[in-house]
């Protein structure tokens, strides 16, 4: 059976207290990068991107790799850092309660040596005895394993995260936390069949569930979610505790959060690798700041081999590479991108969609 130094060493270490991991500078870090928050009407739990894997193996065909790592929304940009193995990323949201999120993210890496124990904690399951045990298991393993195991008390294991994420030295009210614990709390009641939601709509059908997504496989036929193998979670899990995905409100189009970023990459002597925008473009677009994006994303310090990854929803004439998704998602060099855009090739949505 095979194991990697580092899932094995990740296995072996006991997780360190909070307090010791950097919170000063990681909070710090935080307030010092983002912008006031802004609206959006979604929960923004999980992705509604069914076919956000599907680019995975161009990533690999790209070589995009290390570097700097950027997106927005929650966990699905965990799957894309576990391929692309970045020395640091940036979660860029302009909602609030997605930083939120990440510190409940954070909290339950921090406190999982494991990902069946991270999936069992996530939805308040308890964990297996003799996890070891679990190393090789398959995603569909593990979803069959949180549909059937029993819930733990609920309570004590949002006091037990309040208390770590405590130590994240990120300052919140208690209204804060009380959102977090909320947003826990659907994870545990809604279980594997959790779906994305909007603001006083019900799911849409199509929407996919964070079972369906964690058993997909990408268009190889590889299961690349982050929890599809222990070495992926392992990737991310290591990041996580060195402060090293780093969640920040900032709008993509603002005047300083990406800006910023920029500086603190170039100061780094990194360059950026990957950005995942999903359809925000869509709603820059829709807003006239696409333009403000794009002069953004030019401070930022990029590698040749850079891409944008985006995902359109029926939008554009982008058709899903599988019948069965609800979204295309699309990778382009970055170089592509301003370069079009500095020609006057890309002057709409729609533009993006025909590259």
């Amino acid at each position: 059976m095979r194991l990697t130094i580092l899932a094995l060493l990740a296995f072996l270490v006991v997780p360190l207290p909070a307090e010791q991991s950097g919170a000063a500078s990681f909070a710090s870090t935080i307030a010092a990068l983002s912008e006031r928050g802004g609206y959006f009407d979604t929960d923004n739990l999980i992705s509604n991107e069914s076919s956000y894997l599907q680019v995975v193996p161009e990533l690999k065909r790209r070589g995009v790799r290390g570097g700097v790592y950027i997106g927005v929304g929650p966990d699905q940009n965990f799957s894309y850092i576990a391929e692309t193995q970045p020395a640091i990323a940036y979660i860029v949201d302009i909602r609030r309660d997605n930083l939120l999120l990440h510190l409940l993210f954070k909290a339950l890496f921090h406190e999982s040596r494991t990902r069946v124990e991270y999936l069992a904690m996530l939805f308040g399951r308890a964990a297996p005895a003799g996890q070891e045990h679990w190393r090789e298991a398959d995603a569909e393993r593990l979803a069959r394993y949180v549909e059937g195991a029993a819930k733990v008390d609920a309570p004590a294991l949002h006091a037990r995260l309040e208390r770590v994420i405590k130590g994240f030295g990120v300052p919140l009210s208690v209204e804060d936390y009380r959102t977090i614990e909320g947003f826990h709390q659907h994870f545990i009641e809604a279980g594997l069949a959790l779906r994305f939601q909007s603001a006083g709509r019900a799911p849409q059908w199509n929407y996919p569930t964070y079972g369906g997504m964690l058993v997909d496989r990408d268009s190889s036929g590889r299961q690349s979610h982050y929890l599809g193998s222990e070495e992926a979670f392992q990737t991310v899990r290591e990041l996580q505790s060195r402060d090293l995905v780093i969640p920040v409100v900032g709008d993509l189009s603002g005047p300083s959060a990406l800006a910023k970023i920029g500086k603190a990459i170039a100061a780094r002597g990194e360059n950026l690798s990957a950005f995942y925008v999903s359809n925000v473009e869509f709603y820059l677009f829709g807003a006239g700041t696409f333009p403000d994006f794009v002069a953004n994303l030019r401070r930022i310090p990029h590698a040749g081999h850079a891409v944008i990854i985006r995902s359109f929803f029926g939008r554009g004439g982008v058709m899903p590479s599988r019948p069965s998704d609800n979204s295309a998602s699309q990778v382009q060099p970055v170089d592509d991108l301003l370069q079009g855009v500095a020609a006057g090739r890309v002057r709409s949505y729609s533009d993006l969609a025909s590259k």
